[in-house]
């Protein structure tokens, strides 16, 4: 759990500094020079000083505005808590709020559900929504098409031409039909918070889910269950890595028995299913960006077989970042 934990922090330190960085930029590109009567500077004509400070300011009113600020507004105007720290009060709130929990599963328990239903020849489906698939269901129920297409600008590359109210309907029912349902941990905005918008919005209720994190791909393979999962079962590789992985997985010594690729985009999904459904298999990786939903959710509803949203994954694996 240490790893998924170190995993965890490491990709919520690349977003922080992504977030910085852009940050600095912006206040470099809006820093205006002292006298205003005078033609505006490019960024390079202004001091670095100038820039620096101007970052350190917008930097420090967020860090407030996102902590201390939301205490002074909740304090009566002459209650003050003095040497209790932001850090404190939240983890004193959150204690307050324990029987509120919501407890996802782990990774030896979805693990264990998929080793049960290869044992028993059952179906089962492991989907994970993260932000391109929740902001695809929120088209139009939890946001304005226009912001989605702002937000998700890189939801073309991930299988979606928006809008595509279809495909959000698809993904509705991948979600209801699903066995495992993967969502994000991090409270970013277009993260877990719009998880349960859209879930509300489109009538669904989480505590009839079986949830866990999105990121449980990740988490299956760190704490040293995928392996086991494959190693007696027939494998298919779907989606545009699929080769590549099924070179590395046979180089294991697991055995692949064919791939299904391209996937290209959600339009697809038809003539790729027809194709999964010509071969024999135990289970299922598929990484196809957002029509892996459908078509994990499809392959244990229709077909009888295990389904696994495998994800980036794949590129980890063919790339030699991860070993199996």
């Amino acid at each position: 759990m240490q790893k998924v934990m170190a995993q965890a922090a490491a990709s919520y330190n690349q977003g922080y500094d992504a977030g910085y960085d852009d940050a600095l930029i912006k206040s470099m590109q809006t820093v205006q020079p002292v006298q205003p009567v005078q033609p505006l500077k490019s960024v390079q004509q202004v001091p670095v000083e100038d820039r620096i400070r101007s970052f350190d300011k917008d930097y420090k009113k967020g860090v407030y505005d996102g902590g201390d600020g939301i205490v002074d507004a909740i304090l009566p105007e002459l209650d003050i808590l003095p040497d209790i720290s932001v850090r404190q009060i939240i983890e004193a709130g959150v204690e307050m709020m324990r029987s509120q929990t919501y407890k996802l599963l782990g990774a030896p328990e979805v693990a264990g559900e998929i080793t049960n239903a290869l044992k028993r020849k059952s179906p089962l489906s492991v989907i994970r929504l993260g932000d391109g698939e929740l902001l695809t269901l929120a088209q139009e129920v939890v946001m304005k098409g226009e912001q989605v297409r702002k937000e998700g600008h890189f939801l073309n590359y991930a299988g979606i031409r928006l809008p595509d109210l279809a495909a959000r309907d698809q993904l509705v029912r991948a979600v209801r039909k699903a066995d495992i349902v993967g969502i994000p941990k991090l409270r970013l905005p277009n993260f877990q918070p719009l998880a349960f918008a859209v879930f509300k919005a489109h009538g669904i209720d989480y505590r009839q889910l079986r949830l866990t994190l999105s990121t449980i791909n990740y988490a299956l393979h760190l704490e040293g269950f995928l392996r086991g999962i494959l190693a007696n079962s027939r494998v298919l590789v779907v989606g545009n890595s699929a080769p590549g992985l099924s070179h590395a997985l046979s180089l294991g010594g697991l055995h692949v028995i064919g791939t299904v690729a391209p996937v290209e985009g959600m339009p697809d999904i038809p003539r790729v299913m027809e194709e999964i459904a010509a071969l024999d298999f135990d289970i299922a990786l598929v990484g196809a960006g957002i029509p892996a939903v459908i078509i994990v959710q499809r392959i244990a509803s229709e077909l009888g077989k295990v389904a696994f949203d495998f994800g980036h994954l794949a590129d980890s694996i063919v790339k030699g970042e991860s070993v199996l």
